[in-house]
């Protein structure tokens, strides 16, 4: 959606003074100006490993390494930063996970399975418990490949964790996490 609007301003030359940014900026942003109060003390005992996505349409195709390193600034700030390990090649480099553009609904399931494979094995090399994917498509088809192929981690949404990381994480809204985060913070 980010990049949408911000390709459709500059493609038809809209004139804005909106500021049009990755919601991983603002979570930056906020965790750095302490608006949003995270912790990773829930994870110092408990270890869990976590490796996050790059989106393609965020990382790659609009704002660079910049929003990049802002996304791990926040992911470290919320699991804790000797629990996050990096896939490689990452960043701008990063593999795209093969859900975006229309492939999830586009019918064509063994194929996108298939090209998924190789972040596939990019995630399993970290050897992560959990997946971080903030990007919606990223996220369906991550956990879509971890389900088909019976790989041993999990999708997560970053808001979930940075929910979790203040506390304020539902019950009703860990149906999706594995059993070492199911009862975190209740």
């Amino acid at each position: 959606m980010t990049y949408a609007v911000r390709a459709g301003l500059q493609k038809f030359d809209i004139a804005t003074d909106l500021e049009i940014a990755s919601i991983y900026q603002y979570y930056a942003r906020w965790i750095r100006e302490g608006k949003l109060k995270v912790s990773s003390d829930w994870n110092k005992d408990l270890k869990i490993k976590f490796t996050a996505q790059d989106p393609c349409q965020i990382v790659r195709k609009s704002y660079g390494d910049a929003v990049a390193d802002d996304l791990r600034y926040v992911v470290k700030a919320v699991v804790g930063e000797e629990n996050f390990v990096d896939m490689y090649p990452n960043k701008s480099n990063n593999y795209c996970c093969g859900g975006g553009g229309g492939f999830l609904q586009s019918g064509y399931n063994d194929e996108r399975r298939e090209y998924g494979r190789l972040k596939l094995d990019q995630i399993l090399a970290t050897g992560a418990d959990y997946c971080i994917a903030a990007c919606h498509n990223c996220h369906a088809q991550i956990h879509d490949l971890a389900e088909h192929y019976e790989a041993p981690y999990h999708t997560v949404h970053l808001w979930t964790l940075i929910c979790l990381s203040m506390g304020i994480l539902g019950e009703n809204e860990r149906e999706y996490l594995g059993p070492d985060l199911a009862e975190v913070g209740l």
